[in-house]
């Protein structure tokens, strides 16, 4: 099991306030450069918009934002575990869950914290606010103020509202519990269910379950004080008493035997391993307190091997987590116009949830987990990474809200509904994930070769402290501390190992390695001592090559070229040994591959075809399937372009290896990425979508390509990924943020290459 992830102050602070303060901007959606733009945009144009809201109020969820945009309000007086610290204070976390709703659901978001602990108040601001939006996510706000606030809006409001610390935990322990009790053999209505923690979550949890089929006096809940009975005065409001159960029963530990489920949402230790033995045959165990949960699933497991056990932590099996709900479930009903969230709309969101985890577990989820996934005692709630959530609760949401009547605006066709969801998801940021999770599970040493670099030292402590694996760097121990220190990060010192020649024992391996080598190529024994004692790329190859750690990341501080030719001593590197530079581009949604980056500089149509086919694993351990476009001034011999020739060769030399993905060209990029236009000129090309990996014709019209996306477009680059080397090796530019070196350590981690 790895350690949990480690987040310093520095790190967050600055993930905070750079490039920009705060999480996220606001874009324009349609054009604003001509005067006419902006005379469409406001006066005279939106006078026409006006007027027709005005006359049919509906119109609104087509002229507006309002279809698509959630408030998310707090009052920052339950803020995650730390309290009562104000509105102000509340921001971040609102920030947060704002581009959660667009990360996962493409849905708009905009954070309001109200300053004011008044439930009366909360409420006029909220429903005053009912025009502006599609949906309310109301969020940390105490008990009990959070029933009160949440009832009434719902009562006055004709929109959804939807108080996530409540149902967002209460519809995702409900899917886990469904699956459980399938594999223990059991039905809910025949369980003895004990609750711990009579908070907001833990209370939407009962009353979830018992719509579901639980008996009320199978329910047993449980506060500070003890079981909640029938008769109890001490420590009790209108919540509580309306789960209060007829039984003798007074504490957490009489009420645990012979119970089939716990369910806690509580504080960590709470329960015992002698509670856990005394619980009924298969246990269903939720612990869900936060970090910390009420027991571990070693402890359980320790005493039950036959337990079923559940966390809120994503380092264990089975995480109970809020992001495979709520956005999934404001998308589907903002999708029907809704005019609320109901018990239907929740249920049917638990039981898509709990079918999806029976099902077959695609490739790239797996990939990401670096192992095989299928439904059974470890994997009875799906993971977040799984790229069907998207296109199958939203449809299982809206059909529920459609059944149940609250629906302004029916989906008539829900076929063509799921497909236009499968087609506004970006899938970068689930690609990212996946190579992190891929990354955590290898648990790789990282080499970082440029300890002298502030970045690259801030990208070995994050490497570390993310659990990805341990962190090597090579430099001067007083230097490392020092630029540390002067980063905020002091503490990190001791936990990072720093190599440099003078205080490894294995030099002299190094050198006669190193010599033997080179000896032909006019170095003698001075030469290879400066190379392998003195420059850092080497020494680090070096290191590398021997096993004295995993993975390489360098290039910071150097041009790749240079750097390349420095690795090129220790390992085989070069174009004739089938070396192929990859970048990844990442923009508005898309992923596309350019090759070759950093190693061909004139490729010949032999060449081309060896990139493609490098190229082509790479996409592969990215989850793509690869479609590779051979790109050029002409598209399928016209015009006619001397230096074009090779470009129309290299693909009849891929016919002769008989390869296993799409390829065709010439043809110029826009023919390439818009497959419409691709449909429409060239019916007869033989790619089936747009192309996804463009192999160019020489480095520098690749290294043109790249920076120009870079720069004016924004694009997110990671590479080039170096590839067709017998070593995860990865080069950064010279102009990488630490987070571009993080990518790239965790790229070579997976050995993406």
């Amino acid at each position: 099991m790895s350690s949990k992830t480690r987040v310093t102050p520095e790190e967050a602070l600055a993930y905070h306030l750079e490039p920009r303060p705060g999480k996220y901007d606001v874009v324009a959606s349609t054009p604003m450069a001509t005067q006419r733009d902006l005379s469409l945009a406001y006066s005279p144009g939106v006078a026409v918009p006006v007027q027709a809201i005005a006359d049919n109020p509906a119109t609104a969820y087509d002229y507006t934002v309002k279809g698509n945009m959630v408030a998310v309000i707090s009052n920052g007086t339950a803020i995650l575990g730390m309290g009562n610290l104000g509105a102000l204070a509340s921001k971040p976390v609102m920030e947060g869950k704002a581009v959660l709703f667009k990360r996962f659901a493409d849905v708009n978001a905009i954070d309001i914290e109200l300053d004011t602990e008044d439930p009366d108040e909360i409420i006029k601001a909220v429903s005053l606010m009912g025009p502006t939006f599609g949906g309310i996510n109301l969020e940390d706000i105490k008990a009990p103020e959070c029933f009160i606030i949440e009832q009434r809006l719902k009562e006055i409001m004709d929109i959804p509202v939807f108080h996530d610390d409540q149902h967002g935990t209460a519809v995702i322990c409900a899917a886990g519990l469904l699956n459980a009790l399938e594999l223990s053999g059991k039905k809910i209505e025949n369980c003895r269910i004990v609750l711990n923690g009579a908070g907001a979550a833990g209370i939407a949890c009962l009353e979830l379950l018992k719509s579901m089929g639980a008996k009320h006096d199978n329910c047993l809940m449980c506060d500070t004080k003890g079981v909640i009975y029938q008769g109890r005065t001490e420590g009790m409001n209108q919540w509580k008493s309306a789960h209060a159960a007829r039984t003798d029963l007074r504490t957490l530990e009489e009420a645990m035997r012979g119970a089939d489920v716990f369910l806690g949402v509580s504080a960590k230790g709470a329960v015992t391993q002698d509670m856990v033995l005394s619980m009924a045959e298969n246990p269903v165990i939720f612990a869900m307190a936060n970090p910390d949960p009420e027991i571990t699933p070693e402890e359980a497991h320790a005493v039950r091997p036959d337990a079923i056990v559940a966390t809120g932590r994503s380092d264990y099996p089975n995480q109970v987590n809020n992001v495979l709900g709520f956005p999934y479930l404001f998308r589907g009903a903002l999708d029907i116009h809704a005019r609320a969230i109901n018990d239907e709309m929740k249920i049917a969101c638990a039981q898509a949830l709990a079918k999806l985890a029976r099902e077959d577990v695609p490739d790239e989820v797996a990939m990401a987990y670096g192992r095989k996934l299928s439904f059974g005692r470890d994997y009875i709630i799906p993971t977040p990474f799984d790229p069907r959530l998207i296109h199958v609760i939203p449809p299982a949401v809206a059909k529920a809200g459609m059944d149940t009547g609250v629906a302004r605006r029916p989906i008539i066709d829900l076929r063509a509904y799921e497909q236009n969801l499968k087609s506004r998801m970006d899938p970068t940021a689930s690609i990212l994930q996946g190579i992190h999770a891929r990354a955590r599970q290898a648990q790789a040493r990282m080499i970082f070769a440029e300890g002298d670099d502030p970045r690259v030292l801030r990208a070995a402590v994050a490497y570390q402290r993310a659990g990805l694996g341990k962190a090597l760097v090579v430099g001067r121990e007083n230097d490392v501390r020092e630029k540390l220190e002067q980063a905020g990060l002091a503490d990190a010192v001791r936990e990072l190992e720093v190599v440099n020649a003078a205080n490894t024992r294995h030099l002299d391996q190094y050198k006669d390695f190193l010599y033997n080598r080179l000896q032909r190529q006019g170095f003698d024994r001075e030469d290879i001592h400066r190379l392998a004692a003195r420059d850092r790329h080497v020494f680090s190859s070096l290191m590398l090559q021997h096993g004295h750690g995993d993975g390489l990341v360098t290039g910071a501080t150097r041009k790749s070229a240079h750097v390349l030719s420095l690795i090129n001593h220790v390992f085989d590197a070069k174009a004739s040994d089938g070396a192929v530079g990859v970048t990844a581009l990442l923009h508005k949604g898309r992923i596309v591959l350019i090759s070759d980056t950093l190693v061909q500089e004139w490729p010949e149509p032999e060449d081309l075809a060896t990139i493609a086919i490098r190229s082509a694993d790479v996409a592969r351990s990215l989850g793509l399937e690869p479609r590779v476009a051979f790109v050029s001034f002409s598209t399928f011999g016209y015009p006619v372009s001397e230096r074009a020739t090779k470009m129309h060769q290299a693909p009849r030399v891929l016919d002769k290896m008989r390869v296993d993905f799409e390829y065709d060209g010439e043809m110029t990029v826009d023919v390439a990425l818009n497959h419409d236009l691709m449909r429409r000129n060239y019916p007869f090309c033989r790619l089936t979508g747009p192309a996804n990996i463009l192999v160019v014709p020489a480095r520098h019209s690749a290294s043109i390509s790249v920076k120009l996306m870079q720069e004016m477009a924004g694009a997110t680059v990671i590479g080039p990924i170096l590839t067709g080397v017998k070593k995860p090796i990865q080069i950064c530019s010279t102009n990488s943020t630490v987070n571009d070196i993080l990518n790239m350590a965790v790229m070579a981690a997976c050995d993406i290459a």
